[in-house]
């Protein structure tokens, strides 16, 4: 398993919290704030509102595996919060991922898909 680039320090939260701009769907929250270096960070957050532990942790990995498998899609530079709702408990995989590909297409952090012709 290789490195997670995550932010850690509560102190980054809370940046990201006061200057970054946020969008929200039924499921999550997402703070965005653009910044100099060229790496992504993802910060996550499930409250206690959510569930209990388990299911905060399995939301978290679900989140985290998302980001991963889109990481590419994703623009460079920027430091992205999502914060879980309680509606997201009783979701699957694949709508938590739709509404987290949702508060990027609103955040406009989705890279230009470039259409090829070959004639």
């Amino acid at each position: 398993m290789r490195n997670f680039n995550s932010i850690k320090k509560n102190s980054d939260f809370q940046k990201v919290y006061k200057t970054g701009k946020s969008y929200a769907n039924k499921l999550l929250i997402m703070y965005v704030m653009k910044k100099e270096s060229p790496d992504r960070r993802i910060g996550i957050s499930v409250s206690k509102k959510v569930g209990n532990s388990i299911v905060r942790h399995h939301i978290t990995r679900l989140i985290r595996e998302i980001f991963r498998l889109n990481e590419n899609m994703l623009e460079t530079g920027l430091d992205i919060i999502v914060v879980a709702r309680p509606a997201a408990k009783d979701q699957d995989y694949k709508t938590i991922e739709s509404a987290f590909m949702h508060l990027c297409g609103l955040h406009n952090i989705k890279k230009g898909i470039e259409v090829i012709l070959f004639w």
